[in-house]
């Protein structure tokens, strides 16, 4: 894992009204320790509704977790009935944006091109985005993972510059994994968020291919976290399901302590 500090991310979907959220932070604050936050780095994304409650809390308790929102339009304002723009986001004091998960292509069909421009919209608002990659079950099965990974990089990333590369999070999803307890073998996730480093490096170079973060989801729980995170180019976790339980989420978070 190099010097890179881990990003544990936990992606509520379209769970947790508001009051339910703001008891899962305080929970989740109250399962975590200074130790967790020296080493590991710890975002939330809640539904937009619940921003507000959370960025509350977060700041007048003096939570160290980051803010997070799960999706952003990339224009700054407009007749678009029904999104959020990135502005909106960072006036909040959201700082990591989930982009391309596999839920919004796959669901409500958002292409390569659009996740491109959300990544920017997310960075020239001075946030972080997640920029989500990976295949589906047909796909592995006719050895087309990487070639599908590797090409969902290049054109999610398209355009960008080495530092910014450098400074962002792609999180590898394996989408037959998500939600189904199903989960990738350690050695699989490892091949797959190598290959995708190798990818950043031979477009970017070393220093960004030595700079981002990978993270892994993809039924993610306390049980397969550490050995998930033990690979050499695992840098965090995208976690779902298992984020909604604030002790299950900790011991995520807590997973060098396992063993």
């Amino acid at each position: 894992m190099a010097d890179r500090k881990p990003l544990i991310s936990g992606n509520w979907k379209m769970n947790h009204n508001h009051f339910e959220a703001i008891q899962m932070v305080q929970k989740l604050a109250y399962a975590l320790s200074q130790n967790d936050y020296d080493v590991v780095d710890v975002s939330v994304h809640p539904p937009f509704t619940d921003l507000r409650s959370i960025q509350t809390v977060l700041e007048s308790d003096d939570i160290p977790i980051a803010l997070g929102a799960q999706n952003c339009h990339w224009e700054a304002k407009g007749a678009f009935t029904g999104e959020v723009a990135p502005g909106m986001l960072a006036k909040m004091n959201v700082s990591v944006v989930i982009v391309g998960h596999s839920e919004r292509r796959e669901l409500f069909g958002e292409s390569d091109d659009e996740v491109n421009r959300k990544v920017k919209a997310v960075l020239a608002n001075g946030m972080t985005p997640i920029m989500c990659c990976g295949e589906t079950l047909e796909e592995r099965e006719a050895d087309g993972a990487v070639t599908k990974v590797k090409l969902q990089v290049l054109a999610g990333l398209a355009g960008l510059k080495a530092e910014q590369v450098a400074g962002l999070v792609i999180a590898y999803e394996p989408i037959w994994a998500i939600g189904t307890g199903m989960t990738a073998t350690p050695e699989d996730a490892q091949e797959m968020c190598s290959a995708i480093r190798g990818v950043v490096r031979s477009k970017w170079g070393a220093e960004a291919a030595h700079g981002v973060r990978i993270q892994y989801g993809g039924s993610v729980k306390g049980a397969n976290a550490p050995d998930l995170m033990g690979q050499s180019d695992i840098d965090g976790a995208l976690v779902g399901g298992a984020s909604l339980d604030a002790d299950e989420f900790a011991r995520i978070i807590g997973y060098r302590l396992v063993g």
